[in-house]
């Protein structure tokens, strides 16, 4: 790659940038070395001050020598990366040089000589505790959670029935003790004693969140688009899914599905269409991945999906795993429970290894809808989908209205607005009941959006409430 010194002066530190002085002590540059190769990789480069003053590293040979050997001599395992010398003026007007390393993201974890972890957050290469330590190695892959002994537990807590099930989907000819104790390494000898691993507790367990206390999914329903506390709360449904991996699956798309929206319209032939707010499939994969792919390592908080009138958001414990990236997940994929994975995969609730993100941006962009939104932050993944309420992309619910209603002005008025506006129009004498029935939104919504197009100057009614009609102006 080619950099011209203007790019390397006035590019921000950021995630993925940053600039040392060559008088740095090298060992100190293992820290951003390990730490870019922790995170999304990154380019680090050398002759630049904290002040943006470029003094160059042609004074420092030494130094630079010792440079060049950190990221095999003072990070563990080494970093391979790709150093390159570009031209410069420095401060006085003299040719030098500024040493310019590339370090690529790593799929394995990357400690400095004094076995530090550090990791790139924003501007700054952040030093993990110990918890972030392990969070970081599991979501690498460096070892597996679901592999883990859980403390206290024993093959009794195991449901046999649970087992057998399973055995029967796959086509296992033994029974459910043999499945057990000869695979998956369900059983993890500790000090002499068995103990169940994190994988058969969260797939097999009598009472899974007898150990994992968190491992549950919480589902809220907020009135509006946003969350409000204290006397202004807004929640209006608040509940919670526990048991196995299977049972929280199937608990939280039953009850999901009987919470998202119909959509009703008038179509161009004259007939009222009814479509779902989201795409059923993307709002499964949403909840699916999280169930699956969650750290159950963080045992402080739980898996979340917050329902809004324009949005829904399912959040996750964990980082992205291995080297999955919000900028590669479409096409990179990597399973931070792969036990799990192939157990959901085999009831058919992960449908194809590596395809369904992929999937759900095509699904989206087919219904007119905003693309998913991922958002990384410390230790949680949240992904966003919006609806086309009030995001201005649902076509269905108003471009085809439009079309039908060419004569109408649009113009000030919000997704819900023109919805009433629309079937107001085709339909004079349409009740409050229908509007709620045909547009799909809360009384007050409709009271509200009424009451706006009578302040606008949009319609204005005629007649009594009951015997009367509307009347467009």
């Amino acid at each position: 790659m080619q950099y011209t010194v203007e790019e390397l002066y006035n590019k921000k530190e950021g995630q993925t940038y940053d600039r040392k002085s060559a008088r740095k002590d090298p060992k100190s540059l293992s820290n951003h070395i390990v730490a870019f190769a922790n995170a999304d990789g990154g380019t680090l480069v050398i002759g630049i001050e904290d002040d943006f003053t470029v003094t160059g590293i042609d004074d420092y040979h030494e130094r630079v020598n010792d440079i060049l050997r950190v990221p095999y001599d003072y990070c563990k395992p080494s970093v391979t990366v790709v150093t390159v010398f570009v031209d410069c003026i420095d401060y006085r007007g003299n040719p030098n040089h500024l040493l310019v390393m590339t370090i690529p993201q790593s799929a394995e974890l990357h400690a400095n000589q004094q076995d530090d972890v550090y990791y790139r957050m924003g501007d700054k290469s952040q030093k993990l505790n110990f918890d972030d330590r392990m969070h970081l190695m599991y979501a690498k892959g460096a070892r597996y959670y679901e592999d883990e002994p859980v403390a206290d537990s024993d093959i009794s807590d195991i449901d046999m029935n649970l087992v057998s099930a399973y055995c029967e989907k796959i086509g296992y000819p033994k029974s459910a003790d043999e499945y057990i104790r000869q695979n998956k390494e369900f059983i993890v000898t500790k000090g002499g004693r068995e103990e169940m691993s994190g994988a058969a507790i969260l797939l097999f367990g009598k009472n899974p969140q007898r150990f994992f206390k968190r491992a549950r999914v919480r589902f809220i329903r907020y009135e509006g688009t946003e969350a409000k506390v204290g006397a202004e709360m807004n929640v209006i449904k608040d509940v919670v899914f526990t048991g196995t991996i299977l049972e929280m699956v199937q608990k939280s798309i039953e009850f999901v599905r009987s919470q998202v929206k119909e959509h009703t319209y008038l179509g161009s032939d004259g007939r009222f269409v009814t479509v779902p707010e989201y795409p059923e499939f993307v709002w499964k994969e949403l909840i699916v991945n999280a169930i699956a792919h969650r750290d159950y390592s963080i045992k402080g908080t739980d898996i979340q999906i917050k329902m809004f009138d324009d949005h829904m958001v399912v959040e996750s414990p964990g980082i992205l795993p291995g080297i999955v990236r919000l900028n590669n997940m479409r096409v990179v994929h990597f399973s931070r429970n792969p036990k799990i994975a192939e157990f959901l995969h085999e009831y058919d609730y992960v449908q194809e290894f590596g395809e369904g993100v992929d999937r759900m941006y095509r699904e989206m962009e087919t219904a007119g809808l905003p693309m998913p939104e991922y958002v990384s932050n410390a230790f949680m993944l949240n992904a966003t989908i919006r609806n086309g309420e009030l995001n201005g992309s649902n076509g269905e619910l108003n471009g085809e209205l439009n079309d039908n209603n060419g004569e109408l002005n649009f113009d000030g008025l919000n997704k819900t607005e023109q919805a009433v506006y629309s079937a107001i129009a085709s339909t004079p004498k349409i009740s409050r009941k229908m509007l709620i029935e045909t547009i799909d939104r809360s009384p007050r919504t409709i009271d509200r959006a009424i009451q706006s197009l009578i302040d606008k100057g949009k319609i204005k009614r005629v007649g009594s409430k009951k015997t009367g009609y509307w009347e467009i102006i």
